[in-house]
């Protein structure tokens, strides 16, 4: 059988564009996932199913492909968790429901991408959400497969309370809606765990499709290449239960993400020629922006340890409110953000167990980092995983921005509401904090992933030279190929990036039906 479309990769992107195609019933729609299938909700294992915390950890589970990454050449080897199963990284995430800043879609509009500025976008995000708390206005949707809230004043943590009282003491403005397009300041974080359910596009999408006959659904199935005549995609190679299978489409889409896509491009010959050429993979179209432009969110870790009668809960939700602002001197509004972590543990990978609390911790991010990475092939082996350079904090104005969030997380956490929550801090030590000089090592050092991989298949017009599709997702000197996940992103935006990728699939299955 020759499918109208495949689609590569159930996840956060793939799984909307095979649930959104196939409610056209004259396409044929083919949707092929790596990992597991779990059709119930019941049948889900508890690290999937559950959106705060579970004895079984994400990291270490076979729902995770488990790679790994190079921050900066002081840091050690980080792990970058990615979704191996029908959701996707939706489905292993921390469930943080947030939209970027509309400046970030018009930006990628002013870089050739005209269908993407925010007025564009905005009705994907309402389309996708059912906002329980402001589904009612004109910013939110009532009625979408992905259920978000936002945790109420009477729910809040001790340690949540007080981060929220001292950002306010502070001067910083309440913001009880961190989606609305001008929102700045603290206020409670908006997730997509309902009833503490992580809502995956497995649950939200796929589990409203799975009756119809022209959607095909196949878990475990490990995608070894794309095949091509001469430059048009014609079918995929695909393993699965110890046998190789060809199947055939009139139009592969690559949902595979961040990392999944671009690998999966360079091995079936469509990437940077030396890499090809180092690794005797065949040339089929030479496109030099495959695997640059690596974007992410660097993240830092402030921790304290807590005083003994402070109650430290593994199962409660980890966090709940979150503090956005413009860096000083920054021409990018909100370019800074911190979540309050209400249980902290030892870094997994540096020997720590995820339920073994340590005290409480506040995630400082970085947006827009002017610093760029890349991904690169390691073998022409499907099986190993590209090289992921991520090259943090390279860029002063990043050190600078980081240097500014880590000393006002410190500041906070002097509160008053905090001094019968904290025993001690943990790090930054005082040391690491005396100089600009001594507090740039301590972040070289200790900076990871926000897990929000992005931008290796940048979307943007022919004239440059490093986009690799144009902005409807076609892979530019191809035929019938699309790439649709974050990897597209031409920056990484300033938020966490599901609800965008979400909001992607959205957008381009609309291309599609469109006849774009």
């Amino acid at each position: 059988m020759k499918y109208d479309h495949i689609v590569l990769g159930a996840g956060s992107a793939g799984a909307i564009m095979a649930t959104r195609l196939s409610e056209d019933t004259h396409r044929s729609v083919l949707l092929i996932e790596a990992g597991p299938d779990y059709p119930t909700i019941d049948q889900l294992p508890d690290e999937v199913k559950h959106g705060y915390a579970t004895a079984t950890d994400i990291m270490v589970s076979d729902h995770n492909w488990q790679f790994v990454g190079k921050p900066t050449d002081k840091a050690p080897i980080m792990m970058v968790p990615r979704g191996k199963v029908t959701g996707g990284s939706s489905a292993i995430n921390g469930q943080v429901f947030l939209r970027g800043v509309p400046e970030d879609y018009d930006a990628w509009a002013a870089q050739g991408n005209d269908q993407w500025h925010f007025e564009n976008c905005f009705q994907y995000f309402r389309k996708l959400e059912t906002d329980t708390d402001f589904g009612d206005n004109d910013f939110h949707g009532k009625d979408g497969p992905i259920v978000a809230h936002r945790f109420k004043p009477e729910q809040w943590l001790p340690d949540q309370k007080a981060f929220y009282a001292a950002c306010r003491q502070a001067g910083f403005p309440e913001s009880p809606d961190h989606n609305h397009p001008d929102a700045t300041g603290i206020g409670p974080v908006p997730c997509n765990n309902p009833n503490g359910i992580r809502w995956s596009t497995a649950l939200g999408y796929l589990n409203q499709t799975r009756h119809r006959l022209n959607l095909t659904i196949r878990p475990n199935c490990m995608v070894h290449r794309l095949l091509f005549d001469g430059k048009k995609v014609v079918g995929v190679e695909i393993a699965s239960g110890g046998q190789r299978f060809i199947v055939e489409g009139n139009e592969i889409i690559l949902s595979s993400g961040a990392i999944g896509s671009p690998h999966l491009l360079m091995l079936s010959g469509v990437g940077p020629q030396e890499q090809l050429r180092n690794f005797g993979i065949p040339m089929v179209h030479h496109l030099p922006g495959v695997g640059q432009n690596l974007r992410d969110h660097p993240i830092i870790y402030i921790t304290w340890r807590t005083k003994p009668e402070h109650l430290l809960d593994g199962f409660a939700p980890r966090i709940q409110m979150a503090l956005r602002w413009t860096a000083q001197g920054s021409h990018l509004r909100n370019d800074l953000m911190i979540f309050m972590q209400s249980f902290a543990t030892d870094r997994v990978d540096r020997g720590g167990e995820r339920m073994a609390p340590l005290g409480i911790r506040m995630l400082g991010v970085l947006d827009l980092a002017m610093s760029a990475g890349e991904l690169r092939l390691q073998s022409a082996d499907v099986n190993v995983q590209p090289f992921l350079d991520y090259r943090y904090l390279q860029d002063e104005f990043d050190r600078r921005r980081m240097r500014e969030m880590v000393r006002l997380g410190v500041k906070l956490a002097d509160h008053e509401d905090f001094r019968r929550i904290i025993a001690e801090r943990v790090e930054p030590t005082d040391a690491e904090l005396a100089s600009d000089e001594a507090l740039n090592e301590y972040l070289l050092r200790e900076v990871t992933t926000g897990q929000h991989i992005s931008g290796t298949c940048k979307m943007g017009p022919a004239s440059d030279p490093m986009a690799v599709v144009d902005q409807y997702g076609k892979v530019h000197g191809l035929q019938n190929l699309r790439v649709v996940d974050a990897s597209i992103m031409p920056d990484c935006i300033r938020a966490n990036t599901n609800v965008t990728t979400m909001m992607i699939g959205e957008r381009i299955a609309d291309f599609v039906r469109q006849g774009h």
